[in-house]
C-alpha cells in the first residue's frame, strides 16, 4: 500500500460513483419496468421539462455525447417516444420533441421517481440534501 494514494473512502471519483449507484439503483429497476434506459429517460425528461429543441442542446442538458445521443434518438423514435422535424429556419437542422407516448412514460413513472428522491432527501435531511446539490452544482461549474 502506498501513502501517495488517498484512501478510496476519501477519493472523490469513487465517492461520486458510489453515490451515483446508491441513487440510480432503484431508478434502474423502475426504468427497466418502463422499457427505457437511463439515457433515454434523461432525454425524455429534458424534452418534457424544456420542450422541443435541437440535439446539441439535448446532449448538453442530458449529459450525453452527441454521437451517443444520435443512437438514443433513433431508438426513441423507433419506439414512438419522440418525433423529429426540420428546423423552420435551417433545413439542415432538426428539432426533437416528445410524443404523447413519451410523456405517458414520464407521467406513469413520476410518482416513483419523486418517492425515491424524497427517500434520499429524508435520509440526508433537507439541509444536507440542498447542500449536497449546491456542492455538486459548484463542482460542475468549476473552470477546467
Amino acid at each position: 500500500m502506498t501513502r501517495d494514494l488517498p484512501n478510496t473512502s476519501r477519493s472523490l471519483p469513487i465517492a461520486l460513483l458510489r453515490a451515483r449507484e446508491r441513487v440510480m439503483g432503484p431508478i434502474r429497476n423502475m426504468l427497466a419496468d418502463a422499457g427505457v434506459t437511463e439515457q433515454q429517460w434523461r432525454v425524455l425528461r429534458v424534452l418534457k421539462e424544456e420542450g422541443p429543441q435541437e440535439p446539441t442542446h439535448i446532449a448538453d442538458r442530458s449529459c450525453l455525447l452527441l454521437p451517443s445521443l444520435t443512437r438514443i434518438l433513433q431508438k426513441l423514435e423507433a419506439k414512438d417516444l419522440i418525433r423529429r422535424r426540420v428546423h423552420p429556419e435551417d433545413k439542415r437542422r432538426q428539432i426533437i420533441d416528445i410524443t404523447a407516448k413519451g410523456e405517458k412514460i414520464i407521467q406513469d413513472n413520476m410518482q416513483v421517481t419523486l418517492r425515491l428522491a424524497e427517500e434520499i432527501k429524508t435520509q440526508l435531511g433537507p439541509d444536507r440534501h440542498e447542500a449536497l446539490l449546491d456542492l455538486l452544482n459548484d463542482l460542475h461549474d468549476l473552470k477546467t
